[in-house]
């Protein structure tokens, strides 16, 4: 089966897709980018560690891997609106750390609002342009958070 969209062709910032390094260990990597989200105005909807699930159930012998479902309420209402409430199918916005070896860790953001453009349950209008916009101004902002918390 053939893909409607060549993945080759996908740049990192059609999906808005962002990675920051955290030179210490993972569960205060996961704190610290609780913090910088909840900061910058998002709110924790779910967490989970897949790879202590996967490590249980398969014997996977994952590193530490870990998803923040982070959602910002205003963003997350505008969005319902702009895609007739198919954006649901994707939130919320996903914030994974993983343990890149211990004592580093990559924090990895792609744009739920970006990739529901590109794979048409959002519309490509100015409406959703705006939405877009104002969700990267937030991530920014949580990252910066990231950032200014290692100064």
């Amino acid at each position: 089966m053939a893909l409607p969209i060549d993945p080759s062709a996908i740049r990192p910032e059609d999906i808005g897709e962002e990675r920051v390094v955290l030179e210490m260990e993972h569960e205060a990597a996961i704190e610290r980018v609780r913090e910088a989200f909840t900061d910058a105005g998002f709110g924790v909807a779910t967490e989970f560690s897949p790879s202590e699930m996967l490590n249980e159930k398969v014997d996977a012998g994952r590193d530490p891997y870990y998803v923040l479902g982070a959602c910002n309420p205003n963003m997350a209402d505008r969005a319902l609106d702009a895609t007739d409430k198919k954006m649901g199918g994707l939130f919320p916005c996903n914030v994974v750390i993983w343990e890149e070896k211990p004592g580093k860790q990559v924090v990895y953001h792609l744009s739920i609002m970006r990739v529901a453009r590109l794979i048409g349950i959002a519309p490509d209008d100015d409406e959703m342009a705006d939405i877009i916009a104002d969700t990267g101004e937030l991530v920014e902002q949580a990252l910066a958070n990231l950032d200014a918390a290692d100064a």
